[in-house]
């Protein structure tokens, strides 16, 4: 058990090998699950008697909250963990990667939501119905789906990783067996309150939590600053000789041209834009909350906001992982006493909670990373049943039963939530496995499984919006080569196959993963654009009137 903590400058026992929680610690995280389960008793309360008022909530949701909401998904425990190991281990370009989010949104604002509010549908992929037909939508539905399992299959795992250290250590907390027990405790928490309320209770929880999210972040920048000894000028100098032959720290724009650079400013700009899209406009998980709002107008003024949000957000953490180098990197610049280096960087920040941080707060701490994790589960689970229900049960039934109640509908849409919590959660244990053969940070590697589905859909919608082309049969062939295409460039099939070991083919595989989506999403157009039998009555949705 860790010894009790000062009040005022942090210090720690000389043992950091029990991630022990004082009796303050526990408070705080019981009160923050009987906050959680408060809400979702005020949620189960509400009348829900169709499919729009489970999957869109009646589309009524403040355009305030879905902005939240889009943050907190998306930032989600890879950005809490993630986001503090980049800056640690190297510097803070990540926040450049915002440049490709805000043109995302623009795009998404401007040219995706209208056609999406004129489909009135749960689902974002009837769009692709009315342009390409039945078979269209189908497919990309069904490519969300695994997409979306691969994509917050990952998230979930970096939401587990802080669970497992508290029940098990940070000695043995992120070993694979332990991780799997907590993925099964996050995961079956996460079914149980989304069962509650639908998109209106993952929306209002995610509010509640990313202020639990934030809140924990600044506290730490509050406690780590409040130990240095030094003045501000001298950790300002240090951290921009750095720790690399002098690289700085504090470095904001990558120029250069190296495709195998993570986040250079070609890549921000051209690479995250394409994610942007991916996610915010081709992703139901996160589309489907703009559609909650009452308009496309509220909704492209969610998005927009949410991102803009998202810019301190980010540069909140990247902070936190600043101070910790200096913490544990400079250790003479702090009050601190036993300020040992973690093993491994992915895990710094949970180190620096568990070994420095006092009880009570290190307790909200935690809540923070919980509430991290549960937002992604909450929205992802939510969502693929919302499309499972729109786009694959509903259509099924419209031919054989089309008297279906609406009760019916969310009784399956409720069923499906169990089903897609349990997959989500099975794939999250893969990910132990997935991220340590891909040898990569937790950010990178959450971000890239996420092209897998992307590259994909974001030609295909591309195709829909853009143009006048395409046909079923191409969005099923543009479908299959963007996800087949990222599934090759993945660095276990290099690993795999010895033929692959050529300096050339070594030096592609080494790039990062935005341009091998952006190769991705060139050759999906590219096939999409070779169909040739557009719908003709629906060719004004090519053409989108702006929000």
């Amino acid at each position: 058990m860790l010894m009790s903590l000062a009040q005022t400058t942090p210090s720690i026992s000389n043992s950091t090998d029990n991630a022990g929680f004082a009796s303050a610690d526990w408070i705080v995280l019981g009160a923050y699950f009987l906050a959680l389960a408060i809400t979702g008793y005020l949620f189960t309360k509400k009348t829900t008697k169709t499919t729009e008022d489970y999957f869109l909530g009646s589309r009524s949701m403040p355009s305030w909250a879905v902005a939240i909401s889009i943050v907190a998904t998306s930032l989600s425990a890879v950005t809490f963990i993630g986001a503090p190991e980049i800056a640690y281990s190297g510097n803070i370009t990540y926040l450049v990667t915002n440049i490709g989010m805000i043109i995302a949104a623009i795009v998404i604002a401007f040219l995706f939501l209208p056609s999406f509010y004129k489909s009135r549908s749960a689902s974002i992929y009837e769009l692709l119905e009315l342009r390409f037909g039945p078979a269209a939508r189908k497919s990309a539905s069904i490519t969300f789906m695994i997409g979306r399992v691969l994509a917050s299959g990952a998230r979930i795992y970096a939401g587990a990783i802080p669970a497992s250290i508290l029940l098990f250590g940070l000695d043995k907390g992120t070993e694979p067996n332990h991780l799997i027990i907590a993925i099964a405790i996050l995961t079956c928490v996460g079914i149980i309150y989304t069962l509650a309320g639908g998109i209106s209770s993952v929306i209002w929880s995610d509010v509640i939590q990313f202020g639990i999210l934030i809140g924990a972040a600044l506290c730490a920048i509050v406690l780590i600053t409040n130990s240095f000894n030094a003045p501000f000028s001298e950790i300002i100098a240090q951290l921009k000789t750095g720790a690399d032959e002098g690289a700085s720290k504090l470095t904001l724009f990558d120029l250069s041209l190296d495709p195998r650079h993570s986040f250079s400013l070609p890549a921000c700009i051209i690479g995250f834009t394409l994610l942007g899209i991916g996610s915010y406009g081709t992703d139901q998980d996160l589309a489907q909350r703009m559609l909650t709002c009452k308009s496309a107008k509220h909704g492209a003024r969610s998005v927009i906001t949410g991102i803009l949000l998202g810019i301190p957000t980010v540069a909140i953490f990247l902070t936190v992982g600043l101070l910790l180098w200096i913490v544990y990197q400079r250790p003479e610049l702090t009050t601190l006493t036993a300020a040992t280096p973690p093993g491994e960087s992915v895990t710094v920040f949970l180190h620096y909670i568990l070994t420095q941080i006092p009880p009570g707060i290190r307790g909200l701490m935690m809540a923070g990373l919980f509430a991290a994790g549960l937002s992604s589960l909450n929205s992802a689970i939510n969502a693929m049943s919302a499309a499972y229900i729109s786009d694959i049960y509903r259509p099924m039934l419209a031919t054989r039963k089309p008297d279906t109640s609406e009760a019916h509908f969310v009784f399956v849409g409720r069923l499906a939530v169990v089903v897609w919590g349990i997959i989500l959660g099975t794939f999250a244990c893969v990910c132990i496995y997935w991220k340590s053969a891909n040898n990569d940070t937790l950010i990178n590697f959450a971000l890239g499984v996420m092209g897998f589905a992307y590259a994909g859909l974001i030609g295909v919608f591309f195709t829909a919006l853009f143009t006048k082309r395409g046909s079923s049969r191409s969005v099923i062939a543009a479908l299959l080569v963007g996800f087949l295409w990222m599934l090759a460039t993945q660095s276990f099939v290099y690993n795999k196959f010895e033929f692959l070991h050529v300096p050339s083919i070594e030096y592609f595989y080494s790039i990062h993963f935005t341009w091998k989506l952006t190769i991705g999403v060139l050759l999906s157009l590219s096939a999409c654009l070779l169909g040739n039998r557009p719908n003709q009555s629906c060719a004004n949705l090519a053409a989108p009137q702006a929000a």
